[in-house]
Order: structure tokens, then sequence, then C-alpha cells
């Protein structure tokens, strides 16, 4: 690693742990506040936190290096997650901030889940804070695996080195100020993102000559390049788009609409957070095609070694990076990469310690569900998580990997469906929701692990619908609802409306 970008990641990492220094004077009251910032954030900070949150290293590596193989036609994914964000700020955001609120002011989505239905038996509670701690804790692993992959790809240091300077600044700001400190980070760190994913496009434009001379560079490349349809099937562009589906059951995404201030600031947020993925995606876009473009033009020693090998392909943004810019601007840019993966691990570091504090220990044991002890049971659960989470990532293995890589479906299918229909149908019952939740988890492994001749599909499909269609059977064979939970969605509605 160059000196001056050593500089730039250090400056990086150390504006994060001041932000957990700051956030730790406002987040020291009580465990709602550290577990959800008290419902005070504003409409810029839900969203950049949103969206950062959601990307992770997969925005300015995976995309790009998609694009830079395979042409435009890889953008489809993009646009299903571009369509699926805004629906949720649409149809799910003002509803769950508003029935959260309602519903005994819950701040976990299990907690939510138990007090919607009225569910004394206590198994959705249960049954969903053990999926999100299962398989949030193996997320975290990988986020921190990233972080020191990236280390050992991108700055030529040892991957444990990566890995522990990684753990050690997220943990420290996200133990010092809780949710407060993750959104505030995140808000920095999408901020960063946006700026390199904006600026690196224009200058490999201006390096090349102009826009129509890149874009017919490009299209020299192979035929059809940057044709939409290029290689792909109706059922291929529906799996690729079926990824914004996962959107209305991601709880590190949902809990941001939860701690929102006010529901009248979500259609700012909306926009904000719209605005911000366009341009973000937008910008990986770009720089995976206008890749092609440069390297053609002025480095056709290097295109031959990003031609032959995927690995390589996703490195693109950090070698375009460092060709076209100073050594300190380009550790700016670079720092990016980081804030994607930061941002991803800090946010479901958390949600995994809410739900081993408000789902678990004040379950099990209420006698000790202090104000003071449950704001030291959120942060020693942070480093609880934190702990497992490393030791998972010291040996990291396909196995977790590949578990990681479905959990986006898995969570997509078990919470998407329930939640939709817990905010939009009263009629929604407890059984059904237990049910559709199991039901939507399950085909999604099923679809992965067993043998069978529709792999093309991707899981989210079947396992939104089934589950979806589970939910809604059984409501209708099921109890009805009571008057209070009729009388929660009429306030529901009302709040909404005003």
């Amino acid at each position: 690693m160059h000196t001056y970008e050593l500089i730039s990641i250090g400056l990086y990492m150390l504006l994060m742990i001041l932000i957990g220094i700051y956030s730790y004077r406002k987040s020291t009251s009580n465990s709602e506040e550290f577990l959800i910032g008290g419902r005070k954030m504003g409409a810029a900070v839900t969203a950049l936190s949103a969206g950062a949150a959601d990307m992770s290293g997969w925005l300015l590596m995976g995309l790009p290096g998609a694009l830079y193989t395979t042409g435009i036609s890889a953008s489809w994914i993009a646009i299903g997650l571009t369509i699926g964000a805004f629906l949720n700020y649409v149809i799910v955001a003002p509803r769950l901030r508003a029935y959260t609120a309602i519903a005994n002011n819950s701040i976990t989505i299990p907690v939510f889940l138990e007090n919607r239905f009225k569910d004394k038996t206590q198994s959705l509670k249960l049954i969903s804070s053990m999926l999100i701690l299962v398989f949030f804790t193996l997320y975290t692993a990988a986020g921190m695996v990233s972080g020191g992959r990236l280390f050992e790809s991108a700055f030529g240091m040892d991957y444990y080195t990566g890995l522990f300077c990684t753990t050690f600044v997220v943990v420290l700001y996200t133990f010092l100020g809780g949710f407060l400190a993750v959104s505030l980070t995140d808000f920095v760190q999408g901020t960063i993102m946006v700026i390199a994913l904006v600026i690196l496009p224009i200058v490999i434009i201006a390096q090349v000559g102009g826009t129509s001379h890149a874009f017919a560079t490009i299209e020299a490349k192979g035929p059809n390049y940057l044709d939409i349809f290029k290689g792909t099937t109706t059922i291929s562009i529906l799996s690729l788009m079926a990824w914004g589906l996962g959107y209305f059951g991601q709880p590190h995404i949902l809990v941001r609409f939860m701690a929102i201030e006010h529901i009248r600031d979500i259609p700012k947020a909306r926009r904000i957070g719209i605005t911000w993925m366009i341009f973000t995606v937008g910008g990986a876009m770009f720089v995976g095609l206008l890749g092609i473009a440069y390297l053609k033009e002025f480095d056709p020693i290097a295109m031959a070694k990003f031609d032959t090998d995927q690995s390589v392909a996703e490195t693109i943004f950090i070698h375009l990076s460092r060709v076209l810019f100073h050594p300190f601007i380009g550790g700016i840019l670079l720092s990016a990469i980081l804030a994607a993966v930061m941002s991803t691990i800090s946010s479901q570091l958390l949600v995994t310690s809410s739900s081993m504090t408000e789902d678990i220990f004040k379950n099990f044991f209420p006698q000790y569900a202090t104000t003071r002890n449950m704001l030291l049971m959120s942060r020693a659960s942070v480093l609880i998580v934190a702990a497992i989470a490393l030791l998972l990532s010291l040996n990291p293995k396909d196995s977790i990997l590949n578990l990681v890589g479905n959990a986006w479906a898995g969570f997509g299918s078990a919470f998407g469906p329930l939640i939709i229909l817990s905010l939009l149908w009263k009629r929604t019952t407890a059984f059904a929701g237990l049910l559709g939740m199991i039901v939507g988890g399950t085909v999604v492994l099923l679809w992965v692990y067993l043998p069978h001749g529709f792999k093309e599909v991707y899981e989210m499909i079947p396992g939104f619908l089934l589950s979806f269609m589970t939910i809604v059977i059984v409501s209708l064979f099921s109890n009805s609802v009571n008057p209070t939970i009729e009388a929660e969605f009429e306030k529901m509605k009302k709040d909404i409306k005003e």
C-alpha cells in the first residue's frame, strides 16, 4: 500500500471512531436509544443509512466486475433492487413506523410481530429472533472476511491484519454509540460511496475522449455488449429482478424505517434514498463498462488479466482509482469499498445484538431487565456477537460463505410476505404468520440444496410466493382478529394520513 493511501484509510477509520465517541454521549440513557436511536433519526440519515447498510462491497466490486465481464445485461439485478427499494419505502416504511410505535413501542422486528398479533405463545418472537441470531451472525462473519480480503487484495496487507483492523473499528464505534453511531457512520460512508462512484466515471470519460468514443470502444469488445437482453431469458431476467423482493424482509433495513423521527419525513427519505441508489448503482455500472474503454485505450496488458479472471475483473474499481488519481485521493476512493463493507457489518451486528437483548435476554430473564441492565446487555451483546463472528472468520470456509450467499433470499422469503401482510391486511393471524415464515425459509433451503432441474429460477421466487400464499390461505381458515388489532389498524392508517 502506498503511504498516502495508508494515510487516507487511517483518517477514514479515525473519523469512524470519533463518530462512535460522539454518539456515546447521546446513547447512554436506555436500550431504546442504543438499539433504535430513540426514534429520532432524520430523513437524510435514515435514507443514506438504509442504503449503505444494504449495499456492502458488492456495489463497488461485484457489480462493476459483472458489467465488465458480461456487459449491460448484468444490470437486471440492479434494476430489480432499485424497484424493490422504492416499493419498500412506499409500502412498508410509513406503515412499519406507525405500527411499531402503536404496538407497545416495538423496537425489534420479532417484538413487533409478537405485539402485532398479540401472540401469547411467543412463538413468532422466538423463532424469528433465532433466525436473525443465526443468519446475521454468519452474515457478520462474512462481512469481516470481506474486510480481511479487501486489505489483502487491494492493499497488499496480511489477511489477519485487515480482519482485525476492520473488526476493531466497527466493533468500537458500534459498542460505543449503538444505533446512532451506526446510522451516522452509515451516512458518512454512503456519502463517500456516492462521491466515489460519481467522480470515477466522469474522469474516465474525460480520459478516453468523451462518451461517444467510450461507448464505441465498449461495443467493439464484443457483439451486443451494450444489449441489455444479451444472453438472457425471461426466467433469468425475472430471477435477477426478484432480488428486489428481498428488501421487504431485511431486518437491518427495516429497523431504519422504525427509527425515523416522523412519518411525514418518509417521503423525503424516499427521495433521498432512491436518488442515492440511482447514482451509486448507476455509477458502479458505468465504472465496469467504462473500465473496458480505459483499459483498451491505455492499458491492454492489464486488460488481458481482467478478461481472463472474474475475480480480477471485480477489482476494476480499485485499479482505476489507483491509476487515475494521486495516491491520497485514490486512498479516499478506496475507502469507499471499506465503507461499504463496514456499514453492512455494523448494521448486521447491531440487529443481531438487539435480538439477543430484546428478544432473548428480556424474555427469559425479565427480573433483570432494568433500564441499566438492558443498556449493559445491549453493549455486551455487541461484543459477544462480534467475538463469535470473528472466530468464524479466522478460518473462512466455503460452507459458511455459501450459506450467507442465500441468506438474502432466506430473510426475504421468511420475513417479507409476513411484514407486508401484517401491515396491509388486518385479517392476518399469528398462526398463519408463523407457518408462512417457516415455509418461506424452508423452501429457500430446499431449492438451494436439493437437486432439481429449475436451478435457473432464483430461490426467492418460490420461497416468497409460497410463503405469501401460505399466510393468506391459513389466515382465511384461522380465527378472526380481535377488536384491539382492528383498532390498531385504524390508528395506523390515521397516523399515516396525518
